[in-house]
């Protein structure tokens, strides 16, 4: 059983959130997503500059952002459920010192071979960080408590993708491409100290044999394989031999992983996690909708940059009110929970974004951002506002304490995996529009535009599929787990060999 003690326990009367020290903790652990999402979007508006003074080609430019992608995604189930079993803090800590030191790193950079490793190692830092962080926010605050929590957590975790790409337009502008680096390192601080001020040191499960190595090894070799080969398949090919080696290998690595689980007394991810109502369903909504998201904003990004002629610091000043409207989507979803319970809340977030994303599919060659950029983002920002609120909700409800850590990398995950795939798939119907287009002679505006405007629609389609997906789980009100009930049922392995 496990003898963890996550942050500062709330009191048995009360509210822990209403307290000052409540407060500062929540806004602690915000830090760190906020600090995770927001370096996953600013280096994107860097791209260009980085490019030119490091002398990277078109192809191997992308692995300054996919090295961050792959690392991230392939440790995070690692990563979480080490938090179970090692001690949340501690790997909180571990991973926020390392973070801090590759992104000095890679603002030091001089050769595009170390920015790519000091990115990879940013990632491995981000997964033992991001899903610790989430699981004492879920094991620390309860009741009510904890859907204000969560709705705050979602509210930050959207505005930093946001707030990140105007940061990179400024600084990148004003300042060079090193200092989208160099701003993570007092947020990394801060954190670091309020770590050891703030939150309780925890052991961990101390039990012998705990931990399931081989299966850490199976799992981490799977989603890396994974995401390395999504990440690869636009510019290989999805018929490539390598491409479907890849997907082949990685569905051979987690079908080992998955038969190595369920022989283990003590296994990595406990399968009988899934049986906890709503988080299956909510991890699959979440990997669908981001699909549907993160393409989104690559490409319209692109389209500002690229067709309307922005700078890297309008085009990063365009989404501040997108920033907006997921405060306020956030906001709203957190007063509806113990109301409404998190399907409502997430089918109509889903609906509002997909309409916001399909208005975003019909930008013309000559646009303006006022008629046909400012609306669109908006509702769009308000729909993923109240999706993200309630499937991180979903995700997190009625898991036991001792498995908190693996729930909040599920989840964590599920939105890697689903940036992957989408940006994979997507890239690749822009691409080959945009190419067909240009071969029958149309101008390169026009041929861009059409190919990002089949991309976002084909987007808006993903964030109805999420909506279908969410009608039909389970719909909970963010109610935490009777560990005395659950535990016995779901742990049995946890029993003493």
């Amino acid at each position: 059983m496990s003898d963890a003690v996550t942050a500062s326990t709330p009191p048995p009367q009360g509210s822990f959130l209403a307290t000052g020290r409540g407060r500062v903790t929540l806004a602690l652990l915000c830090a760190v997503t906020f600090l995770d999402v927001m370096d996953g979007s600013i280096v994107n508006v860097a791209l260009p500059t980085i490019r030119t003074q490091l002398g990277f080609s078109v192809p191997n430019l992308q692995w300054v952002v996919s090295g961050y992608l792959i690392s991230y995604g392939g440790f995070l189930l690692l990563g979480g459920r080490a938090g179970d079993l090692l001690g949340r803090r501690r790997l909180l800590v571990a991973g926020t010192a390392l973070f801090a030191a590759s992104s000095l790193a890679c603002g030091l950079a001089d050769s595009q071979a170390l920015l790519v490793g000091a990115r990879l190692a940013q990632g491995f830092g981000s997964a033992m960080m991001s899903p610790a962080a989430l699981a004492i926010l879920t094991t620390t605050f309860q009741g009510s408590d904890r859907h204000k929590a969560l709705g705050v957590w979602a509210g930050i975790s959207g505005l930093a993708s946001a707030v990140g790409l105007f940061f990179g337009g400024l600084l990148t502008q004003d300042f060079g491409w090193r200092w989208v680096f160099f701003v993570n390192l007092p947020m990394a601080a801060l954190v670091l100290i309020g770590a050891f001020r703030m939150l309780t040191a925890d052991h961990g499960r101390s039990a012998p044999g705990g931990f399931d190595a081989f299966g850490a090894v199976l799992v981490t070799a799977g989603m890396l394989l994974l995401i390395f080969t999504l990440v690869k398949a636009p510019d290989e090919g999805w018929g490539a031999g390598r491409t479907v080696g890849g997907l082949v290998g990685s569905a051979v690595l987690m079908a080992a992983f998955l038969v190595n689980e369920q022989r283990r007394a003590r296994p990595l991810v406990p399968l009988s996690i899934f049986r906890i109502k709503g988080l299956a369903a909510a991890d699959a909504t979440q990997v669908i909708a981001w699909a549907g998201f993160y393409s989104m904003f690559f490409f319209v990004t692109l389209y500002m940059q690229n067709v309307l002629g922005y700078s890297q610091l309008q085009a990063g000043l365009s989404y501040l009110p997108v920033s907006v409207g997921i405060g306020f989507g956030s906001t709203l979803a957190t007063k509806m929970f113990v109301r409404t319970g998190t399907r409502p809340i997430i089918v109509s977030g889903a609906l509002l974004a997909a309409g916001g994303i399909v208005w975003l599919s019909r930008i013309p060659v000559d646009g303006t951002y006022l008629g046909n950029l400012l609306a669109p983002l908006v509702v769009m920002g308000v729909g993923l506002g109240l999706l993200y609120a309630g499937v991180q909700t979903a995700a997190n409800a009625g898991v036991p304490e001792d498995q908190a850590g693996l729930a909040a990398a599920l989840i964590t995950a599920s939105f890697q995996l689903g940036s992957a795939l989408g940006l994979a798939v997507f890239t690749g119907i822009a691409t080959s529009r945009t190419n067909h287009l240009l071969a029958a002679h149309i101008p390169a505006p026009e041929a861009l535009t059409s190919g990002f405007q089949r991309a976002l629609l084909v987007s808006a389609l993903c964030l109805l599929a999420a909506a279908a997906i969410a009608l039909r789980a389970a719909n909970t009100r963010g109610e935490p787990a009777a560990a005395a009930e659950i535990r016995p049922d779901l742990e049995p392995s946890y029993d003493p060999a």
